[in-house]
């Protein structure tokens, strides 16, 4: 362990920071809330398309509801106002 470049105390340059948290989460963070998010989705009714395991589709008789995940964005659109 070492000091990053530019960040260097210049009192105690042999010292490191100890890290209490990690900053960006755990490798397997965007899995788990996509295993959740499609268990979920799922038992609302929603599909997964056949192309892409991020498009959800539901249908009711004539109308059709799109639902596309990408990373945490939602875009959600439906064949009339009112299905939406």
């Amino acid at each position: 362990m070492h000091q990053p470049p530019g960040f260097v105390d210049k009192r105690y340059p042999t010292y490191v920071c100890r890290l209490n948290k990690s900053l960006y989460g755990l490798k397997q963070a965007p899995r788990a809330w996509y295993t959740r998010f499609a268990t979920y989705i799922l038992s609302q009714g929603f599909r997964t398309s056949a192309c892409d395991n991020f498009l959800f589709i539901y249908s009711r008789g004539s109308h059709t509801a799109y639902l596309l995940l990408y990373v945490d964005d939602i875009v959600l659109t439906a064949s009339s106002d009112t299905f939406l």
